[in-house]
């Protein structure tokens, strides 16, 4: 599919080469079937320690049945089917079958409260959801604002909407749909830390798009004995295109361990018993392992770690070296246009505030606000030249979204990724989004870096920065801060914490207004809204 070099995306010798017809169910699951059925494909761990294996023999005939389930309820090419419940093999079956039926499949994710299910349920037009049980008692107060809706297949269930007994009834041949590589396969929504999340439209090609960023990001995945995990849930495009498609359509064995509440002990424990090889680790994760004795990396075997959503600052990184004895790689992307920008660590050594260089294949560029590549050092907005096989195909109901999406220029057509970045001898340092961007004082300031110094401080569990007005210098640097169990706010301790910045970073960097909160404001994915810390600003007071 691609010329990589037997899995190894490497800048010299890269091109694409997309097939007219490609299907993602057909790739990840019956190639490898016809070719190594009894290869494993998911070590599947539950929170009780129970292990299930799928070979891709196993995954094969599962999704076929599932795909035939589907057919007889319905279901045809182009209908949204959405996937509800948390990371196990069933998601992974699930999205084959509907990919092999030519149909779009929505994932969401297991946490989600009713109104996040009704907006994107809603808004898809889905007709047919596969769910566990908890997934489907959110579901079952929604259904009658849900005129679309017809069927949930509820997995651990006996009664009339059983997946069990589904699978169970149906046929386990079945002919895959002929599909194109642009034909629409996945239907992933936004974070939505600004308004309502926007649901992008992905074809089948965003697969092979995805794999040069993933190879590098991995340090050249595959490679022998390599076994994958991430704490992130494949609701998100992190955990399904940054892991577990990418992993199965190299034969690369992905673990599949749900935890009730994520926790550094549960994590490393993990990572040393399974002897997994390969990681993507959110900055959150990260972050919290970094919090824990170093003692419990005691007898890791990792090859990569792999880290994106959040800029990672250095002490994170040195930390990094030390306790998994590799190089974090840090990757850039975003829904509509993921994987795009990545570090390598076999090839040099991480440099702190610097995502990576641009991913062989992907033409990735700072913009002005006429749309012209600046130039080098000088701060613009990250762009992405399109086509491009891993772009999106267009935000579902929103085509003035999706035009406000893409800026033409000199160079063409250029999508906008609405991040801040400086170019830099081919690498891009990450600045901000550009509504978080504090200018204070003539100076430019991007709250990554600060929140990451503020996080080695002792108490501080978790720093969110904002800007906030001032007549002196337009803009001051603002913290919200979640201490650490047992800490206690008090001025001396806000005092110490801003000290932090200014004798680490800059005086211009430091906090002149510390916060203590109780809880921080994170989407499901991690990352900080810092437009709720900028309506707490405004409210003039913390929660």
């Amino acid at each position: 599919m691609l010329s990589t070099g037997k899995g190894r995306t490497r800048p010299g010798d890269f091109r694409w080469e997309i097939p007219a017809r490609f299907n993602i169910g057909v790739d990840i699951c019956d190639r490898w079937a016809a070719k190594h059925p009894d290869r494993t494909a998911i070590l599947d761990i539950d929170d009780q320690g129970g292990e299930r294996t799928f070979t891709y023999a196993r995954l094969r005939a599962q999704s076929n049945r599932l795909a035939n389930a589907l057919v007889t309820r319905g279901v045809a090419s182009g209908d949204r089917v959405a996937v509800l419940m948390p990371q196990r093999a069933e998601v992974a079956i699930a999205h084959i079958a509907v990919h092999k039926l030519g149909a779009i499949s929505l994932p969401l994710f297991a946490l989600f409260g009713p109104d996040a299910l009704l907006h994107r349920l809603h808004d898809s037009g889905t007709r047919t959801v596969i769910a566990d049980r908890a997934g489907a008692e959110k579901l079952s107060a929604l259904r009658d604002r849900l005129p679309a809706l017809a069927h949930v297949l509820i997995l651990d269930d006996d009664g009339p909407e059983s997946y069990r007994a589904a699978l169970a009834e149906a046929d386990e041949a079945f002919t895959p749909a002929d599909t194109a590589a642009d034909d629409p396969a996945l239907l992933i929504y936004t974070s939505g830390t600004t308004g309502n999340p926007k649901g992008a439209l992905h074809a089948h090609r965003v697969l092979l798009g995805h794999l040069p960023g993933v190879e590098i990001s991995h340090d050249f995945l595959p490679q022998p004995g390599d076994l994958i995990w991430t704490p992130a849930d494949w609701a998100w495009i992190g955990g399904l295109l940054d892991v577990l498609m990418p992993a199965l359509h190299h034969g690369v064995p992905v673990v599949a361990r749900r935890f009730s509440k994520f926790t550094a002990e549960a994590a490393f424990g993990l990572l040393r018993e399974k002897r997994i090889r390969n990681t993507f680790l959110p900055p959150t994760a990260l972050k919290m392992m970094r919090r824990a004795p170093e003692h419990l990396a005691d007898g890791l075997c990792l090859r990569s770690v792999a880290s994106g959503g959040e800029p990672l600052g250095a002490e994170l990184l040195e930390w990094g070296r030390r306790v998994f004895g590799v190089e974090i790689n840090e990757f850039y992307g975003q829904t509509e246009c993921n994987m795009i920008v990545s570090a390598c660590g076999v090839q040099e050594p991480a440099t702190p505030g610097v995502m990576g260089a641009p991913v062989p294949g992907h033409d990735v560029r700072v913009l002005d606000h006429a749309a012209r590549p600046c130039p080098d050092g000088t701060e613009g907005v990250i762009a992405v030249h399109a086509p491009d096989p891993v772009m999106f195909l267009r935000y579902w109901n929103a085509p003035e979204a999706t035009e406000a999406k893409f800026a033409t220029g000199p160079g063409g057509r250029w999508l906008l990724t609405g991040d801040r970045g400086v170019m830099r001898n081919g690498k891009i340092r990450f600045i901000g989004r550009d509504d978080d961007v504090i200018s204070s004082g003539g100076y430019r300031i991007g709250p990554g870096e600060v929140e990451d110094c503020l996080m080695t401080h002792p108490a501080v569990h978790l720093a969110g920065v904002i800007g906030v007005p001032d007549p002196l210098r337009g803009e001051v640097v603002a913290a919200y801060i979640q201490l650490v169990e047992g800490a206690e706010p008090s001025d001396a301790l806000a005092t110490d914490i801003a000290d932090r910045v200014r004798t680490r970073l800059a005086a211009h960097e430091y906090p002149r207004i510390v916060r203590f909160i109780g809880t921080m404001p994170l989407t499901t994915t991690g990352k900080i809204i810092r437009a709720e810390l900028r309506a707490m600003a405004r409210a003039g007071s913390p929660p």
